[in-house]
C-alpha cells in the first residue's frame, strides 16, 4: 500500500511542478532535482525516524530566478513550499498596487500555508535571489501523514513555528520604537543565518531598505537613517547591503537611540579614546545610552 502511495505522491509532485511553471515561465531545471524524506526533514529541522525510510519517496525541487513569482494572490492552492536555498518575500497587494511585506522566507522555512483555508493563496511569494524550492503537494502530503504520523506532527510544528514568528512580529510592531524594530530585525536575521550555518556577524541583506520598512511598518527613510545611526555609534558596520554586527547584545536590548546631539558627543568621545592608551580609557557606555 505504501508503494502505491509513493507512486501517487511522485505523480502529484510532478504535476504540481508543471502547474508552478505556468505561473511564471522560465524556471530552471538545474542543480538538485529530488530530495528524500530524510533530506526534507533535515532542511525543515524536524526529527526523522529511520523506520520511515523509503528510497522511492522523493520530493521534487524547482528553481526560480531573482524576481520570479512562485505563486500569486488568488491562485488555486495545491502546494506548500520549503526553501532549500535562497531568499524570498511574501506580500499582500492592495487595489492600488501597494505591497505589504509579510515575511522573508529563507532556508528551512515553509510557506504557502495561507492557501489551506480558502483553497487559494492569500499572498504572493517572490524570489529575492535565485532560489531552490522543494514542492510539497498538499493532497499527497495529507496522505503521507496517515502513514507517517510522526512526520505529520512535525509538519504541524513547523507551521506553528511560522505562526509564532508572525505573532512575535505583530507584538513588536505595537510595542517597540522604530529604532528598536530595526535592531530586532537585525538580531533576528543574525540568529537565522546562524541556524543555517552561515556567519551571524557578517551577512548581506537580500531585501531592499524599502522592503524592510514595509515589513517593519516604517518608511524607507527611517530604515536608512536608523542603519546609519547604528553604524555611527558602532553597533554595526554598513557597506551598501553588507551588514557587520559589532554589538549583538546592545541591539537585542535597545529600546531607542539617544538624541543625535548626544550621539555626536559620544562619537567625539570615542574618537578621543581611540588615541588614548587602553589602560587610561573608561569603559564604553554605548549600551547604557542605547537601552536608557
Amino acid at each position: 500500500m505504501l508503494s502505491t502511495q509513493t507512486s501517487e505522491i511522485r505523480s502529484e509532485i510532478s504535476s504540481s511542478a508543471l502547474h508552478s511553471s505556468n505561473v511564471e515561465a522560465g524556471w530552471q531545471r538545474q542543480g538538485k532535482l529530488w530530495s528524500n524524506l530524510k533530506e526534507l526533514c533535515d532542511v525543515l529541522r524536524i526529527p526523522f525516524s529511520p523506520a520511515h525510510t523509503d528510497d522511492e519517496l522523493l520530493f521534487q525541487h524547482v528553481q526560480f530566478k531573482t524576481g520570479q513569482r512562485i505563486h500569486t494572490i488568488g491562485q488555486p492552492f495545491d502546494t506548500l513550499y520549503v526553501v532549500h536555498s535562497g531568499f524570498l518575500k511574501t506580500v499582500l497587494i492592495d487595489e492600488f498596487g501597494n505591497e505589504q511585506v509579510l515575511s522573508f522566507p529563507m532556508k528551512g522555512d515553509l510557506f504557502g500555508v495561507d492557501g489551506i483555508h480558502t483553497k487559494r493563496y492569500a499572498s504572493e511569494a517572490v524570489a529575492l535571489s535565485n532560489c531552490d524550492l522543494i514542492l510539497l503537494p498538499f493532497k499527497k502530503l495529507t496522505a503521507l501523514g496517515r502513514s507517517h504520523v510522526e512526520f505529520e506532527h512535525a509538519i504541524y510544528s513547523v507551521m506553528s513555528r511560522e505562526l509564532v514568528r508572525e505573532q512575535a512580529m505583530v507584538s513588536m510592531l505595537g510595542a517597540l520604537s522604530a529604532e528598536a524594530r530595526v535592531a530586532r530585525f537585525l538580531v533576528n536575521l543574525s540568529e537565522r543565518y546562524a541556524e543555517m550555518g552561515y556567519s551571524s556577524k557578517l551577512f548581506n541583506l537580500r531585501m531592499t531598505r524599502h522592503e524592510i520598512g514595509s515589513y517593519l511598518g516604517l518608511t524607507l527613510e527611517t530604515v536608512s537613517r536608523t542603519l546609519s545611526a547604528f553604524n555611527e555609534i558602532g553597533l554595526i558596520t554598513v557597506d551598501q547591503r553588507s551588514i557587520g554586527i559589532k554589538d549583538l547584545e546592545a541591539l537585542r536590548t535597545l529600546r531607542r537611540l539617544p538624541p543625535s546631539s548626544s550621539r555626536a558627543k559620544q562619537v567625539g568621545k570615542a574618537s578621543k579614546q581611540a588615541t588614548t592608551p587602553s589602560s587610561d580609557r573608561p569603559a564604553s557606555d554605548w549600551g547604557q545610552l542605547a537601552t536608557a
